[in-house]
């Protein structure tokens, strides 16, 4: 019998039963490792079981300091919002106040609207094409990669534009959105918040450009609307850099960390809030297990990463590793549409999700986890961890490029097609 829902999902993508994490291998029951490109969905930035964050944890656990205290004040929670201050909030002179919404992404993305529609007393969002926030019902609503699951949430008040260059990249969609927001007789009402994701992950790895970013910000800040970036999964060094839009030098009303800011794979989320939006009411938006000592102890430890340049370093050195390799298979075979991608988050299109799903089968059957995204799961999505060993990167990228080979048809004038059933992968 099988006892757990039907709901679940990377089971089912990845049907073996795990026994062993390190860094960026994992192993099955049956002695099999795999590469993993996968790293809990960006969760997992430095690597699985990390030993410095395993001897804070057994050090922590041994003083009896206190793990649940929803957010009383401990000297764990204490700590780490001066540590946050001082290795990450101070050197880019930025200044926020940090709120502990329940501890998953999706309860950030809620809170952080909630408190937008309670600043400015208006209640429309703006999201974008192809963006994920989240599966709880007004992170859905404001998801346009989620568009079939509508269905099942209530009425929101989000209003979708596109996203750069979703309408091509002759069209300003910036000036497309002040024009349908702005003047009277768009049938549009000035919204509360702008809801994105600098690099949109599960819509295919779209990114945004500085520029796009710049004036979108600046769009935002003339009129009085609470701009939101979800820094959810393509924060915490993702791109390179510790917050995704740092490039761009912009200063957003709200930023979300969840996924890799407890550095362990431990359930926290953030919101990073301007001072002056801060006007919740104490209690006014809570949870349970908001700011889980556990979570902030392992998160206060890797905050250490980001006071050593040569992290950075070497994270963008694997970053031009990837690019370089990813290039080339482009140029290689038709069957590659595109490649998209910064830091050590990459994608690789093609022309249909059935193609893409069946190379992250045939990768994970030799012994790589992948998974893909886009609005037709088209597009194979890289998300190694940043500390990945090298060697494993470059072995995982050779997979990569091995087998997009054996799914080519030679008899097809390289068209990109699937070979039988019978294909083993081996």
């Amino acid at each position: 019998m099988n006892y757990e829902s039907n709901v679940s999902g990377y089971s089912k993508s990845f049907p073996t039963v795990f026994s062993y994490s390190k860094n960026d291998i994992l192993r099955d029951v049956a002695g099999k490792d795999y590469i993993d490109f996968f790293s809990g969905a960006g969760a997992l930035n430095y690597g699985h079981n990390n030993p410095l964050f395993k001897e804070e944890i057994f050090r922590f656990l041994e003083s009896d300091a206190p793990v649940h205290f929803l957010d009383m004040d401990s000297e764990m929670k204490l700590g780490f919002l001066r540590k946050f201050n001082e290795c990450i909030l101070a050197p880019r002179g930025l200044e926020y106040k940090v709120q502990f919404p329940s501890p998953s992404g999706t309860n950030a993305v809620e809170a952080a609207i909630k408190l937008a529609r309670k600043v400015t007393k208006r209640s429309n969002v703006v999201a974008f094409t192809n963006s994920y926030h989240g599966m709880t019902a007004t992170s859905l609503a404001a998801s346009g990669s989620q568009e079939s699951k509508h269905y099942c949430i209530p009425s929101q008040e989000v209003t979708f534009f596109p996203f750069d260059n979703y309408m091509g990249e002759n069209i300003d969609t910036i000036d497309f959105l002040e024009r349908m927001i702005i003047p009277q007789g768009s049938g549009q009402s000035l919204p509360a918040a702008i809801i994105l994701e600098t690099i949109q992950a599960e819509g295919g790895i779209n990114i945004a450009g500085k520029e796009w970013l710049g004036k979108l910000s600046s769009f935002a800040q003339k009129h009085g609307i609470v701009m939101i970036i979800d820094d959810i999964q393509v924060g915490c060094g993702r791109t390179g850099s510790f917050f995704s839009f740092e490039e761009a030098q912009i200063y957003p009303d709200i930023v979300l960390l969840s996924k890799s800011i407890s550095g362990f794979g431990l359930p926290l989320s953030l919101l990073l809030i301007r001072p002056d939006l801060d006007v919740w009411a104490p209690g006014e938006h809570n949870g349970t297990f908001r700011a889980n000592n556990l979570s902030l102890c392992t998160a206060a430890k890797a905050l250490d990463y980001w006071k050593d340049q040569s992290f950075v370093d070497e994270v963008m050195d694997k970053a031009k590793m990837i690019e370089e390799k990813l290039l080339l298979l482009k140029e290689s075979f038709p069957a590659v549409v595109d490649v998209r991608g910064k830091g050590l988050i990459w994608g690789i299109e093609f022309e249909n999700g059935q193609t893409a799903s069946e190379l992250s089968k045939k990768l994970f059957e030799d012994g790589l986890i992948i998974e893909t995204c886009g609005n037709l799961g088209q597009v194979i999505k890289l998300l190694p961890p940043l500390t990945i060993a090298i060697e494993n990167l470059s072995l995982g990228l050779e997979k990569i490029k091995n087998q997009i080979e054996r799914l080519m048809s030679p008899e097809n004038n390289g068209a990109y097609v699937l070979n039988d059933a019978s294909y083993s992968g081996n």
